[in-house]
């Protein structure tokens, strides 16, 4: 079942590959079956094809920790809490903040 998931999604994608939530479907998919490089190509894609799709700065963010990449998640954050400010969408802006936040913490214990 979750082939099918994957497979309909790649459908969609070749209809329409410039649909950001099949994009953004297609990434977090990819996530979930461990394939970082491609969720990180998609997120990536969607970051600068579609600036305003604040859902992607998270999860992109989030992926960048999970790669040891952590000045790209910071500076993920940072992005996206421009652009949820901007945009007035206040609970994504808190929840970048909290990432940013977490983010800026690691690796500020090095010692323990």
């Amino acid at each position: 079942m979750p082939q099918d998931r994957l497979e309909a999604l790649l459908r969609f994608y070749e209809e329409d590959p410039n649909d950001a939530f099949t994009r953004y479907a297609l990434a977090g998919e990819y996530l979930k079956r461990g394939d970082t490089d491609r969720a990180l190509s998609f997120f990536e894609g969607l970051v600068a094809d579609e600036p305003d799709y604040l859902g992607t700065y998270y999860h992109l963010g989030k992926l960048y920790e999970h790669l040891g990449r952590p000045s790209d998640a910071l500076a993920t954050y940072r992005r996206g809490i421009e652009r949820a400010r901007a945009q007035g969408a206040w609970h994504t802006l808190s929840e970048l903040q909290s990432a940013l936040l977490e983010a800026e913490g690691l690796g500020s214990d090095d010692a323990s």
